[in-house]
């Protein structure tokens, strides 16, 4: 199989210092309070990992492998190949994904756990693609800002390749 091309728009340096920055306020904002972080799979795997062993209070980790996903476009329809196995109830819990572009996933997975009645849930994003917007759903922190070009590296697929790119890049 020859691989398209990929041209870098978001450095390994640049992720570093934002997931950096990210971690830091999601340190400040649950200070005194023990979190559960939840990873959606595969996608955020990277983000998740060096986001978490940057966060300054208890963390506990679980994860949902979910998608909306065929190749490169929305089915408009969650999947969840497996879900969390960690109880919601009353604790304070912090999503994690790669990328929010429809919002049809996220917003899917966070009603699942607002169902579960949380003390509280906040999302964290990586990358937000705002112009490709269907669903509206309240994301507290976003790594960057993207257009509408399609996206891989740092987990971020195209066809289950690409994930191990240290950088993002787009096709």
């Amino acid at each position: 199989m020859t691989m398209p091309s990929v041209k870098p728009l978001l450095t390994s340096e640049q992720i570093r210092d934002r997931v950096t920055d990210l971690a830091d306020l999601v340190s400040r904002d649950y200070a005194g309070k023990e979190l559960l972080a939840i990873g959606i799979l595969k996608g955020a795997f990277i983000f998740f990992a060096d986001l978490v062993r940057l966060i300054r209070v208890p963390v506990t980790v679980d994860f949902i492998t979910a998608s909306s996903y065929l190749k490169d476009s929305s089915s408009g329809k969650l999947q969840i190949y497996c879900d969390i196995r960690e109880k919601v109830t009353d604790k304070h819990v912090l999503l994690i994904d790669d990328i929010i572009d429809t919002g049809i996933s996220l917003d899917a997975i966070r009603n699942r756990l607002l169902s579960q009645n949380p003390a509280s849930l906040r999302i964290c994003v990586l990358v937000d693609k705002k112009e490709r917007r269907l669903v509206e759903v309240p994301v507290d922190y976003i790594g960057f800002e993207v257009p509408d070009v399609f996206i891989v590296g740092y987990g971020i697929d195209f066809d289950n390749h690409y994930r191990n790119l240290p950088y993002i890049a787009f096709l």
